[in-house]
């Protein structure tokens, strides 16, 4: 059964009352998808519409959808090779100017997260919101030492709708792979669940806190990226360091102050794969509004990152594994990339390798021979998701957020610099980093940054080994006593089947001298037959 159908129909109404079937027009969309703008029309709320011709329709239905809405609006606002001009304005907005919700309130929450009176926190506190998202809002203040900073609040009674919606949309999921060999292929349920977490976490600023104190460590002092300073946090507030910048979609101020934007998209990949490989740690909501560019020194630009709510990271082996499937796409080596694949256990058994090369040779050798304004990035994903699917590969979750940030990437790169050449850039860089980690003396050292830990752990060595050996003879003990009831087991079964055999002999000839006899000797011994088999039976 649908979870949660009365949430379904508020979403239905939500749609009917702002029209959004006039929003694209039927033949815009695939055949299969039509029937959804018919049934958006039939709702009782489209037919007393005011909103047919309100300009920002679509953003105020995403809002009044609640906030995994607008995080869906705000992963579409990247991609302007996708989404017209007039839909794409209205997205861009869910980045940073969704509704406020009332001042009053954010104080009373900033005040309860940090047990203090506003007037004690800060000298100075501004009414009006900065930014507004679907998470949370931020308003500006500055501290008693006059520092400038910005204070993060989290929305009120968001984490119940957000668990609603989840349900709901983990019933599609559970259909979806029920039905879609291309859903069950990518783990799509457990795709979910993971974007459930992460966007749990997002409601715990804390953790994002954490992560921005970390990010910070791993750029201290670096030309080509500033994380901003925490100064207090804790689950519904963040106080930070103030930072002076313009978002990375403002290209009119970048060619106002005559920067270099190849040079800085260059800068921005460098970052990325910096984050990936070298630190295993990347930002996986790069969405314009969370990356804004220092521009105090044009000519030598820094980005800055905000909000480290959704990281990512992956296992030692999966890092590898992407480094190289990344190296052989770059070098045209399709057969290395499905050795690659199957080495990480991707690939079915009985899969055909040579045609799954050619697949692969055929959808992806654009993406290396052409410029980035001239490919269909999406469309080439969606290839790669049917070859999954026709051969069964298994494309593990966790590289999903990777996929979902590379799309983010690509969406910002082909905005800032189209012509960019993303493969010459990552090449080196990774070349490396796969290098240095298949060094041998690298190898050593990091096996003799472990020692400590080994030695710590080898105290407990002898009660490990106690403990196994007891474990083993226990087992010993176990399997000996199941041998011995086999056994036994066996000795019944020959005998039953011995005792069968006698029965059956004996009932065949009683019924051979039956059929040769006179009636009056026949008749008796069937009925006797009869009784030994009943009898037979109820034993």
């Amino acid at each position: 059964m649908i979870p949660h159908i009365s949430r379904l129909f508020e979403v239905w109404r939500i749609a009917a009352h702002y029209r959004l079937d006039t929003l694209i027009s039927a033949e815009d969309i695939p055949p299969k998808a039509r029937p959804l703008l018919k049934l958006i029309r039939l709702h009782p709320a489209a037919w007393s519409s005011k909103h047919i011709n309100n300009p920002i329709k679509l953003k105020e239905a995403l809002e009044d959808m609640g906030p995994l809405a607008i995080k869906m609006g705000q992963l579409l606002s990247t991609r302007r090779d996708l989404i017209s001009p007039e839909i794409l304005q209205q997205l861009v907005m869910l980045q940073d100017q969704v509704k406020p919700f009332p001042v009053q309130v954010a104080k009373e929450r900033i005040q309860a997260a940090f047990k203090a009176d506003l007037n004690t926190l800060f000298k100075r506190f501004d009414d009006q919101p900065l930014a507004a998202a679907s998470i949370a809002q931020v308003h500006t203040a500055a501290l008693h030492d006059d520092r400038e900073v910005v204070v993060k609040v989290t929305r009120p009674d968001i984490r119940p709708q957000l668990i609603q919606d989840f349900e709901v949309l983990t019933w599609f999921g559970q259909h979806l792979e029920n039905r879609l060999e291309a859903a069950r292929a990518v783990h799509l349920l457990e795709i979910i669940q993971e974007y459930r977490q992460t966007i749990l976490n997002e409601l715990d600023l804390s953790l994002e806190a954490s992560n921005t104190r970390r990010m910070r460590q791993c750029f201290i002092g670096s030309s080509m990226m500033y994380v901003p300073e925490v100064y207090m946090d804790s689950t519904d507030a963040m106080v930070a360091e103030r930072i002076t910048g313009v978002p990375i979609s403002d290209t009119e101020t970048f060619d106002r102050l005559g920067m270099d934007r190849a040079d800085l998209a260059e800068k921005g990949l460098t970052v990325f794969f910096t984050q990936v490989f070298r630190d295993n740690f990347f930002h996986a909501d790069m969405h314009p509004g969370n990356v804004f560019v220092e521009i105090i020194n044009p000519k030598n630009p820094r980005y800055i990152a905000l909000d480290c709510a959704i990281m990512g990271e992956l296992s030692k082996q999966d890092q590898m594994t992407v480094a190289r499937m990344l190296l052989a796409v770059m070098n045209g080596n399709f057969t290395q990339l499905i050795q690659v694949v199957h080495q990480a256990g991707w690939i079915p058994p009985d899969t055909n390798q040579d045609a799954l090369a050619r697949e692969m040779r055929r959808t992806i050798a654009p993406m290396i021979s052409q410029p980035m304004h001239e490919l269909d990035f999406a469309g080439i994903l969606l290839q790669i998701m049917d070859i999954a699917r026709r051969f069964r590969l298994e494309i593990p979750p966790q590289l999903m957020l990777l996929l979902k940030t590379l799309v983010h990437i690509e969406g910002l790169g082909t905005d800032l610099y189209p012509e960019l050449d993303i493969w010459k850039l990552a090449k080196p860089i990774l070349n490396k980093w796969v290098k240095a980690n298949m060094d041998p003396i690298y190898n050593i050292k990091q096996f003799g940054k472990q020692i400590p830990d080994l030695l710590l752990g080898a105290q407990d060595l002898p009660s490990l080994i106690v403990d196994s050996l007891n474990g083993l003879k226990n087992q010993s003990a176990w399997q000996d006593k199941q041998l011995r009831e086999i056994q036994q087991l066996r000795l019944q079964l020959e005998y039953q089947q011995k005792r069968n055999w006698i029965f059956g002999s004996v009932l065949l000839i009683v019924l051979s001298i039956a059929i040769i006899s006179p009636w009056f000797i026949s008749i008796p011994l069937i009925i006797i037959s009869a009784l030994l088999v009943i009898w037979r039976l109820v034993r």
